[in-house]
């Protein structure tokens, strides 16, 4: 294995053996690609933002099969210029407001590159010390930037991780809560588990508490309302957790949200938490989007409370400049993690692992191996510092609260729920689309914003996405693009105010 065996000779007659690894012709290439790329950010906003190609396009450009011979660097990357870029949507493109941002940096992509290229698999501390040490420092670092409760951190008993993405960081946390459950009850008895979140709540909960073996009809989704902002009422969960407790079943989990996906809502994190005390349920914090924004003091207070939660969850991928994939979770009792997720086969025994004196971070996720993701993080924070961070962050704050102002000044519409980050959910208003219309014509107004969304993707000029809510279709306007700049916000608005001209006048 792993050798030419007799009678399996050299193709070709050739006796060169490829190195696939040079480092000459690595540096030579290496640099073709940085310049590439360099290129692409220079001019990212030439491209249409949202891809305009038909499914299956790419079939039709590229070969059937798979090329015999080496192809040169350089026609692979024409073919990357001719044929992939069109089927690219740009997230990076600072006309991008879609769904939330997935900003990249300089640093964000050199630690990726760093990471890549030491190519490291770092599942537990002898495998690569530094990965795992850093790592907990880096997790530190942030935390302490968040203002998150010492018994987060590992200086106070808790710590943190780097997982792949917000499912992988609930599922984690949700295996946890089971297993210390089944441990108290028993594993061999039958309970019904029950998790909680609101009906804003990312489908992430849903799809992990499937992984976990939770029957999905166990998973309650508590309405919200307008009146509390799409928030989850404290009330309404525990109205829904003594309902479930009259017909025998155990409340586990519950996952509140700071930032939803739809409106980024925010739910009362200290409330929820004095509710799930009183029924020993685990509390995760999802802050995948905003958790962010909890950098800069003035938006600290959203997770007021929050001493009282067992995890907290966020994205360094979406809002913090740390290309993707980098999801940050802490933990109160990192035991509670290592008990239920902990495999220790004796290829993999050493003396270090033995110690208890180092942390094994293949015990905190559910793979084994595991990506350098710390290098990025690192030269994030190192590079840009805590201030120019924060005023990065306050930056798109800004440019959202512009939107919503050129929003407001144009009668024709509305802000459907109240701006709470960087992003804005409009719509256009009933009184707007003719004179007969009223509350009543909902469908028909959704309709028509749902046309008018289409329009203005179809344009190529800018990108953005929709949510229902409380039944209300609305538009979302997302800042936070790296590249993005008052001059996007300007034409973005100026586009949907251009489609929203031409289909009033054919209605």
């Amino acid at each position: 294995m792993g050798s030419l065996e007799s009678g399996h000779g050299i193709e070709n007659g050739s006796t060169h053996m490829l190195n696939p690894l040079d480092p000459e012709e690595f540096r030579r290439q290496g640099h073709m690609i940085i310049d590439f790329l360099a290129d692409y950010y220079k001019n990212v906003e030439k491209y249409p933002v949202r891809s305009q190609v038909e499914p299956g396009y790419l079939s039709t450009r590229l070969p059937d099969s798979a090329p015999l011979d080496p192809e040169p660097i350089e026609t692979i990357i024409q073919d990357v210029e001719n044929h992939i870029l069109p089927g690219i949507t740009h997230w990076q493109s600072p006309n991008y407001f879609a769904h939330f941002p997935s900003s990249g940096s300089i640093a964000g992509f050199l630690g990726e590159m760093v990471s890549t290229g030491l190519n490291v698999v770092g599942f537990n501390w002898v495998s690569s010390p530094a990965a795992t040490e850093l790592e907990s420092i880096v997790m530190d670092w942030f935390g302490k930037m968040l203002q998150l409760p010492e018994s987060f951190l590992f200086s106070g008993g808790g710590g943190g991780v780097l997982q792949g993405t917000t499912c992988e960081a609930i599922l984690c946390t949700l295996i946890a809560a089971r297993d210390q459950v089944l441990n108290q009850v028993g594993r061999g008895s039958i309970v019904k588990l029950v998790i909680y979140g609101s009906d804003q709540t990312h489908f992430a909960l849903q799809k992990a508490a499937r992984i976990a073996g939770i029957n999905p009809e166990n998973f309650r989704a508590v309405p919200t309302t307008k009146s509390n902002e799409y928030g989850l009422a404290p009330a309404a969960l525990e109205s829904a957790i003594l309902s479930d407790l009259t017909v025998g079943l155990i409340p586990l989990f519950v996952c509140a949200t700071v930032g939803t996906t739809s409106s980024t809502a925010v739910d009362p994190v200290g409330p929820l938490c004095n509710v799930a005390k009183r029924y020993s349920m685990w509390v995760h914090i999802d802050a995948a989007y905003a958790g962010s924004a909890l950098i800069c003091p003035e938006f600290q207070h959203f997770i007021d409370g929050i001493e009282g939660a067992n995890s907290f969850s966020l994205n360094a991928h979406k809002w913090f400049f740390t290309n993707l994939d980098c999801c940050c979770l802490w933990v109160k009792d990192p035991n509670a993690l290592i008990k239920a997720l902990s495999t220790n086969p004796e290829c993999l025994r050493n003396k270090a692992t033995e110690s208890n004196r180092v942390v094994d971070y293949k015990d905190w996720q559910i793979q084994l191996s595991r990506r350098f993701r710390a290098m990025k993080l690192w030269l994030v924070l190192r590079s840009y510092g805590i201030v120019n961070l924060r005023n990065l962050i306050r930056s798109h704050v800004d440019m959202a609260k512009h939107f919503e102002g050129l929003v407001r000044m144009d009668k024709r519409f509305e802000v459907v729920v109240p701006r709470n980050f960087a992003m804005v959910c409009y719509r256009v208003l009933p009184s707007a689309i003719g004179d007969s219309l009223k509350c009543c014509d909902e469908k028909l107004v959704n309709e028509f914003n749902r046309k008018l969304l289409a329009s203005v993707n179809e344009t190529g000029r800018v990108y953005m996405t929709h949510d229902v809510i409380g039944g209300v279709y609305m538009i979302r306007f997302a800042a936070g693009a790296t590249l993005t700049d008052y001059r996007h916000v300007n034409l973005a608005w100026s586009v949907v105010q251009d489609c929203t001209n031409v289909m009033l006048i054919k209605s």
